[in-house]
Order: structure tokens, then C-alpha cells, then sequence
């Protein structure tokens, strides 16, 4: 089964969410109310995706992943929350989120979204890619402005990031390409390198805004 721990303020929340996944066969493995306490449940806990609100009253969701990311845990976080406001989507994309969803969702589509990210892949609702591509576009650069100018890709390595900007993992890109996992994850490592990206959602932000990606 896959492991989830889910963070947010609210405890009504939190248990229906608990009680949802489970009727989809995924195991919430811990709680927390704050991003102090997540950290240490996450720790502890070592769950497969990580559920994270954004509005929380004592560490945020922001900073929670920035937390993560500081401290180099490797877990996909799925922010699932009540604001679609293309700012602060952004800023949970720079800072590490892998994935973006309303709280409005179906129980299919949340399982669907952390299985997506358990295996490795991305996943950003419907409803907000359109606005969320033209700010990107039009904003500063998501990897900052001394980071090193972008590098020039090969067709494969396009191949490679059209398809995790799609929300593939490692397995189904090598799937669909005819490749060895391994030789994705080569790509994907000189795509990052080549990007000045520090993970999969920099690399996409960055080649979207660069007009590398269409």
C-alpha cells in the first residue's frame, strides 16, 4: 500500500481525509498539524507522498517545504488546499511541491494524484495549468536570476522533459520511449545539469518560462 501523511490544521480535515484514502487502499501512516510537527512525522513516519496544506497558523505550507527541501528529503509532497491563486501555486512549485491539487477533488482523482506522485510522476489540476503556464511565462525566471543561462538540449533529452512536464515517472517515460530506466534517469540528471534546476518541477518551470517547453 501506499503511504501517505497528511498535514493540516484542521482535525475534521484530517480524519476525512484518513478515512477517504483508506477506502482507496492507501495507509495514512501519520498526522500533523503545523509544519514543525511534520517534519518530525515525516521523519519518523518515512511515508511514500506527503498531503500538505498551504494555510496553516504556525509554519505554513511554504515553508514546510522549503524545510524538506533544505534538509534534501526526496519525498513528494502533494499540496492539496483551498486556494488556487497562481502566486502562491507558483511558490509551492519553486519550493519543491510536485504536485497541485483543490480540495475539491473526487476521491478517484486524490488517490490517482498520490499514486502519480508515489511513482515518481507530477500532477497540477485542470483547472489552474492554463493561468499557471501564462504566469510562468511572464514572471521571473523559477531558478533566479544568477542561475547560469540554460544549456541546449538534445531531441531525446526533449523527449524525456516533454514527458515529465506531462507528469511521467522514470518507468513510464522508459515505457513510452522504448528506453531502460536507467538511461531515463541519466537524461533526467544531464536535463537538471543542463537546466541549473535542483529537481523535476524547477526544470519544467524553467524550461516553460525559457520557451524551451510549448
Amino acid at each position: 500500500m501506499t503511504r501517505v501523511v497528511v498535514v493540516d490544521d484542521q482535525t475534521l480535515v484530517r480524519q476525512g481525509i484518513r478515512s477517504l484514502l483508506e477506502l482507496a487502499e492507501i495507509d495514512v501512516v501519520g498526522e500533523a498539524d503545523d509544519g514543525e510537527v511534520a517534519l518530525e512525522v515525516v521523519a519518523t513516519a518515512a511515508p511514500d507522498v506527503v498531503l500538505l496544506d498551504l494555510r496553516m497558523p504556525r509554519r505554513d505550507g511554504i515553508w514546510t517545504l522549503e524545510r524538506l527541501r533544505d534538509r534534501g528529503v526526496d519525498i513528494p509532497v502533494l499540496v492539496l488546499t483551498t486556494f488556487d491563486d497562481d502566486a502562491l501555486v507558483l511558490e509551492a512549485l519553486r519550493a519543491g511541491a510536485r504536485g497541485y491539487l483543490l480540495k475539491d477533488v473526487t476521491l478517484a482523482q486524490l488517490a490517482h494524484a498520490v499514486r502519480t506522485l508515489a511513482d515518481g510522476g507530477t500532477l497540477i489540476a485542470p483547472s489552474i495549468t492554463d493561468r499557471l503556464l501564462r504566469a510562468i511565462r511572464s514572471g521571473p525566471s523559477p531558478v533566479g536570476p544568477d542561475a547560469p543561462p540554460a544549456q541546449e538540449l538534445t531531441e531525446r533529452e526533449l523527449d524525456v522533459l516533454r514527458l515529465v512536464a506531462s507528469g511521467y515517472s522514470n518507468r513510464q517515460i522508459a515505457e513510452a520511449l522504448f528506453l531502460a530506466e536507467g538511461t531515463v534517469k541519466n537524461h533526467v540528471s544531464t536535463i537538471l545539469l543542463k537546466l541549473g534546476a535542483r529537481d523535476r518541477t524547477n526544470a519544467v518551470l524553467r524550461a516553460l518560462h525559457e520557451g524551451i517547453l510549448r
